[in-house]
């Protein structure tokens, strides 16, 4: 027998009612989160797989978790690396209020969250990168489709980009980052002023152009903090103690000699890498005699 003509799943004041409920559940019981779209600055060539992504903007918008127990995944592992964390967490976002709050407000205007786009939960502080969104579950209830589910994973930071304006959020930079630290000289008559966090600074060479991008800068101490540092010429280069930092905003200073260092150390506390350095140094010779180095 075929279904009942009078009967139809396709309409649309019932249609838009389930949506309406189910908004409604979700404001009621679940978590307000921040949105944060990839934006990729650089692909590589063979596989197109971002090289280099920033994260300009938040959306703040109500997801239901629906984790019960706590985060899903293997928890916290001991590895040989190191301790790692492999959280997981999945979230549901009624579509009407995606394309309300985020898909609207974008350039190329998403139709649907997007794989390495991120999620910030401010009730555990965490970042959550989206790696499998479900886009039909539950299955054509009333002929539609009113939900995504984002499956997440716990974000690892890989020297991305973040400039959202949320504290909370873009420390995550500033505290995970490969940074440079160089105190800077009195300044003379041709030098001084305020370098601004975010800003772009750089020191000019012969064949190349070295700049990054300011996460710190104590005015007292004159302690310069950079991140993201990069040559135009796509070449390794480290920064100079003899040359100018010049910035965007007009600042200029020198330099101290002998005081450029990173934070290696700071990104991994339980590093030893600077102990094993100092130590090989005066364990080994590499000297022209022996290149392959002797117990000295």
């Amino acid at each position: 027998m075929a279904t009942n003509p009078y009967i139809s799943q396709n309409h649309r004041p019932e249609q838009s009612l389930y949506e309406d409920l189910i908004i409604e559940s979700i404001k009621f019981y679940g978590q307000d989160i921040y949105y944060l779209p990839r934006e990729v600055v650089e692909r590589e060539d063979i596989f197109l797989d971002s090289i280099q992504s920033q994260f300009s903007d938040a959306y703040k918008v109500e997801v239901f978790i629906e984790n019960t127990d706590g985060f899903d995944g293997e928890g916290d592992l001991f590895t040989k690396f190191g301790i790692e964390l492999r959280d997981q967490a999945t979230f549901v976002i009624a579509r009407r209020r995606w394309q309300e709050l985020i898909g609207d407000k974008l350039s190329d205007k998403k139709f649907r969250p997007r794989e390495g786009d991120l999620i910030f939960l401010p009730l555990s502080q965490s970042l959550f990168e989206v790696k499998k969104v479900e886009t039909e579950t539950p299955f054509y209830q009333l002929s539609q489709l009113p939900l995504f589910r984002m499956q997440c994973e716990l974000f690892e930071f890989s020297d991305e980009d973040f400039d959202t304006g949320i504290d909370a959020i873009d420390i995550v930079e500033k505290e995970h980052a490969y940074q440079y630290h160089m105190t800077m000289a009195e300044p003379d008559s041709n030098q001084g002023g305020f370098y601004e966090t975010g800003e772009y600074v750089f020191q000019t060479f012969d064949d190349f152009e070295l700049g990054g991008e300011v996460t710190a800068w104590n005015s007292q101490t004159r302690v310069l903090s950079i991140a993201h540092t990069g040559a135009d010429d796509g070449q390794y280069h480290m920064w100079s103690d003899d040359r100018e930092v010049f910035a965007e905003s007009g600042a200029v200073y020198m330099p101290v000699q002998g005081t450029i260092g990173d934070n290696v150390n700071e990104i991994q506390p339980l590093s030893q890498n600077k102990i094993f350095d100092d130590f090989e140094n005066d364990f080994l010779d590499f000297s022209e005699s022996n290149p392959f180095g002797d117990v000295s």
